[in-house]
């Protein structure tokens, strides 16, 4: 199949036949869909393992964990972690904050932090603690609260 295509030239045109790609003609593909993929051309960077910071002060450990929840790697997690951090970070107590610090730094794929709270995949026992139960129940979002963005920072300056 060819299109006629005018080119400029000066102040001439002249007209070339150029061939169009029908989209019926090919299949789009990504590399994963070839079967003799071997998959030698992925490579995974080692992460720093997680490491409880000792002797942090609380109200630092919970300004990190606000901020932390903020900045995420996907903005699924962003919003509901975000959410989440400025109902329930200030009334957790030390244990809690641990647990919650744990589980939001130590894993490296928030793919599995998403499917831990919404419960589409199980969390491994050292995950499956009474934090991550208060954030399966927030993310059911009883509610129906509309979550569509991180909360402003204010709410931070009223307990000043």
């Amino acid at each position: 199949m060819f299109v006629l295509a005018a080119l400029r030239r000066s102040r001439t045109f002249a007209l070339v036949a150029q061939p169009v790609l029908c989209p019926s003609s090919h299949r789009r593909a990504y590399r994963g869909d070839a079967p003799e993929d071997s998959g030698k051309d992925m490579i995974e960077i080692p992460l720093p393992p997680w490491e409880e910071r000792l002797n942090e002060p609380i109200a630092t450990k919970r300004a990190r964990l606000v901020y932390e929840s903020r900045k995420r790697g996907m903005l699924e997690n962003g919003i509901i972690l975000s959410l989440f951090a400025r109902e329930h970070l200030g009334t957790m107590s030390e244990v809690q904050l641990s647990m919650y610090d744990r589980m939001i730094n130590e894993p490296s794929n928030d793919w599995d932090i998403y499917y831990w709270a919404t419960g589409a995949k199980p969390p491994p026992d050292v995950f499956d603690n009474e934090v991550l139960d208060l954030l399966k129940e927030f993310t059911k979002n009883r509610n129906m609260e509309q979550r569509l963005r991180q909360p402003d920072l204010e709410y931070l300056l009223e307990k000043i």
